[in-house]
């Protein structure tokens, strides 16, 4: 059974998995929240590392950096040069503050040392429909979301977000290969309550593990531009403390800040 708790970026949902039975009767499937809400939040009503076991990652999904037809930028370099060219004048726009689309720009203004002003939506749709006529200059919007307006010629595609090139765009580059080192992938997991038995976890993550390898899964989740990943537990934890060490500079070097 799938239960919804949605608010406040997931907290909702984390508290609750974070108090429930750890009979591994209740997952949580959880995605980079997991790692910048403790950054993001002035408290938190549980431990993001502390309270939950990890299970597996599931898995990654690239970000597309988009510009309008407009744009004069026809790649990651020029882009750059475009910013240095209007400093203080270059927007991008996200779906949200503290979403992985506001954070990839941050994160970008940050490795490329450029100037650019968020333009926070309220939805990924909205700032889309901004981004088309141009009235912001890009965003980093989530593959799904915005890749069947690439493919129509809506939008012009510039890079993805991962460090390597998705299989469903083989010729889309990677904002990594101008801009080193940069990649921010948008990702889920499974996570348990803390005390959950270790052969509970094993089973979830083998049974998980397995249901990622099948080819009907696999492949849907290849359309949508996700890699499935599968891991080991201990891969998960250190995936997430990849992702804190990642975030937690960027997020408070740029003073953003949610309300609980």
């Amino acid at each position: 059974m799938v239960e919804n708790k949605p608010g406040a970026g997931g907290n909702i949902a984390a508290d609750m998995v974070a108090k429930s039975d750890p009979d591994g009767y209740t997952i949580f499937i959880v995605g980079p929240g997991m790692a910048t809400n403790q950054f993001l939040y002035p408290s938190l009503s549980y431990d993001p590392v502390g309270d939950f076991a990890p299970v597996t990652l599931l898995i990654t999904q690239p970000n597309l950096m988009c510009v309008p037809n407009s744009s004069p930028a026809k790649s990651v370099k020029e882009f750059i040069a475009y910013c240095n060219d209007n400093r203080g004048k270059v927007t991008y726009a996200s779906s949200g503050n503290g979403t992985t689309l506001h954070l990839s720009g941050e994160l970008f203004k940050r490795m490329a040392k450029v100037e650019m002003t968020h333009i926070p939506y309220r939805g990924g749709a909205q700032a889309i429909n901004d981004l088309i006529p141009g009235r912001v200059d890009v965003a980093f919007d989530n593959l799904p979301t915005v890749v069947a307006h690439v493919r129509a010629n809506h939008l012009r595609g510039l890079a993805v977000t991962t460090r390597e090139r998705i299989p469903i765009m083989p010729d889309m580059p990677t904002i990594g290969e101008t801009v080193p080192g940069f990649d921010v992938s948008s990702w889920f997991g499974f996570f348990v309550p803390a005390k959950t038995p270790p052969e509970v976890i094993a089973k979830l993550n083998a049974d998980t593990n397995a249901a990622l390898a099948f080819p009907a899964v696999k492949s849907r989740f290849e359309d949508l531009g996700a890699v499935p990943k599968g891991s080991t537990p201990a891969e998960l934890a250190a995936f997430l403390q990849s992702e804190i060490a990642k975030w937690g500079p960027v997020i408070t070097e740029a003073r953003i800040k949610l309300d609980n």
